[in-house]
């Protein structure tokens, strides 16, 4: 299994970013047909790439407890930024360290399987961050509940709109019990009454104390929230 190597840290701190980066190969031509690519092949034809850095050498702390907004462009490496951070990702250098249970609330679709109903999806996803079936049952009710989905439990997610994929999402996240929620930009994609009561569940994480990233391409939003 794939370590990283962990820096130094203090109890305080709930996320440490130290000299990250992280770069993707983008192809410079697309061969649409198995053909093209079997033929490329045979004449010793290889794709050529350009390389694009979507991070490099980020570094900050976020101590515990603490709520910070990360501001930027699309296409800027927020998204990419938070995934590092909750391991769906691995950075090409440096290090991340966390600390305390992380729920995250990455880009609509991540952790989620369309094939599956809402309800199976939620026992998926409560597994993978570490909740056993009993916890995820008694959990069930206000999960569907908050999302406002009731009459969609045995749907399949692939007739989910994008804003029933959010909440249902976002709902999920937070009834995981978190240290350290990440929020990326698919709130927007709600309504803005859910929006509003996400808002409100936010500020009551901030209340208890948890430990909030919170990406936004937005300052509005960010300055409302966040403490820097």
């Amino acid at each position: 299994m794939f370590q990283q190597p962990k820096p130094h840290r203090e109890e305080k701190d709930a996320i440490i970013v130290e000299k990250v980066s992280k770069r993707f190969k983008i192809p410079h031509e697309k061969r649409r047909t198995v053909y093209e690519n079997v033929t490329g092949l045979l004449k010793g034809n290889r794709y050529s790439y350009e390389e694009f850095w979507a991070l490099r050498d980020v570094s900050f702390t976020v101590k515990r407890g603490e709520t910070i907004g990360i501001i930027g462009e699309n296409g800027s490496g927020k998204s990419t930024l938070l995934k590092v951070i909750a391991g769906v990702l691995y950075p090409d250098s440096g290090k991340v360290a966390v600390n305390g249970r992380i729920a995250p609330f990455l880009e609509l679709g991540v952790g989620f399987q369309p094939e599956l109903t809402a309800e199976d999806n939620v026992y998926l996803y409560g597994s993978i961050m570490g909740m056993n079936r009993s916890q995820i049952e008694n959990h069930m009710d206000g999960i569907f509940e908050f999302a406002e989905l009731e009459r969609f439990r045995n749907a399949r997610l692939k007739n989910f709109s994008s804003g029933m994929y959010a909440r249902l999402a976002f709902s999920t996240a937070i009834s995981t019990e978190p240290d350290i929620i990440l929020i990326d930009e698919a709130l927007s994609v709600g309504d803005e009454a859910f929006q509003s009561k996400c808002y409100d569940k936010i500020n009551e994480f901030r209340s208890d104390g948890k430990t909030i990233v919170f990406v936004s391409h937005g300052t509005e939003v960010v300055k409302q929230l966040c403490e820097r």
